[in-house]
């Protein structure tokens, strides 16, 4: 073990890294997964990933062909049965990067935009927001260049919210107003 923490030995880095796996939305590369891990000075990247591959070896998680691991249903229930054994303070500052995580993961989903050239030189680009509810805005626009492509997915992605309020002030405003 690397400096002073609450985590003591693998057994609970391997509890932590199923705490984690049990609360992100969907599957995690393992940059991420050693992000959120590092929550305590204890972790050291070599017995990190020592832990990682063998809670996979274990079945308690699965890595698919694209590098993105996830909790089984064994997992789960190992990590209802041993997550009070992490330190109350690691267990909250994990909640708190998990919920940082979700909510960019959350956001990425919803907010979506991209562009492709047509056959006439010109390109669409295609910008769509979702809540949890459906879609809120799926538009298409015909720009002339792939510059202007580009800015606009950009910043859509930026400020989605900022489109989305504009278009329905312009669509509801009053003739005369």
């Amino acid at each position: 073990m690397a400096g002073k923490g609450f985590v003591q030995d693998k057994l609970d880095i391997k509890f932590l890294i199923l705490y984690i796996a049990a609360r992100v939305v969907e599957p995690i590369p393992f940059s991420t997964m050693l992000d959120l891990s590092m929550c305590d000075d204890a972790i050291d990247y070599f017995d990190f990933s020592e832990c990682l591959k063998e809670l996979v070896d274990t079945g308690h998680l699965t890595l698919s062909e694209s590098g993105l691991y996830a909790i089984t249903e064994k997992g789960l229930r190992n990590s209802k049965i041993c997550e009070t054994s992490l330190a109350y303070s690691v267990r909250l500052r994990c909640d708190k990067n998990v919920e940082a995580w979700n909510r960019k993961l959350r956001r990425k989903n919803q907010v979506k935009s991209d562009y492709e050239q047509r056959s006439n030189g010109t390109y669409t680009v295609k910008l769509a927001l979702e809540d949890d509810m459906g879609e809120l805005l799926a538009l298409r626009l015909m720009v002339p260049r792939e510059d202007m492509a580009k800015a606009i997915t950009t910043r859509f992605q930026e400020t989605p919210e900022k489109l989305y309020g504009s278009l329905l002030a312009l669509l509801l405003q009053d003739e005369e107003g």
